[in-house]
């Protein structure tokens, strides 16, 4: 199953055990993320709803692309500037693209029994009521 996944304003088109590079991520090297934004998902010429797909990934490594070197020069004007930047980025190993896994669903009787007390105990205070405001002064013209 393959899906297209958006991380850092790029898209990306993955499938269980690619390795990916993209803008840098939150995240130690060994760690799980879940990258949420699934465009596209499928398998073969079939298409699955994108917004029951979840893509999981292992971080590898946190590191910087190649440089990129910005160099401007203006002709006769002995004027030269040399710049360099390289950008961080984040090292994926794609591990699963799957359905979503729902989280086990907790009986209604139980929540309405668990809600009772809950609600008592959340009551607040009565308010007290607004102060009044002052009279307005007389003022006495002759």
């Amino acid at each position: 199953m393959f899906a297209v996944v958006r991380t850092g304003g790029k898209q990306y088109r993955v499938a269980a055990g690619d390795k990916i590079a993209v803008e840098k991520l939150a995240g130690d090297a060994g760690e799980t993320i879940v990258l949420d934004d699934v465009l596209l998902a499928g398998e073969g010429a079939d298409f699955a709803d994108a917004s029951k797909i979840t893509v999981s990934a292992e971080v590898i490594a946190q590191a910087k692309s190649e440089k990129v070197i910005v160099f401007k020069k203006r002709r006769r004007h002995n004027y030269r500037r040399k710049a360099g930047h390289r950008q961080q980025m984040t090292l994926l190993r794609i591990t699963a693209v799957g359905e979503a896994k729902k989280a086990p669903a907790k009986k209604a009787a139980a929540k309405a029994d668990d809600a009772a007390p809950a609600a008592e105990a959340k009551k607040a205070p009565a308010k007290k009521a607004p102060a009044k405001k002052a009279a307005a002064k007389k003022t006495d013209t002759k």
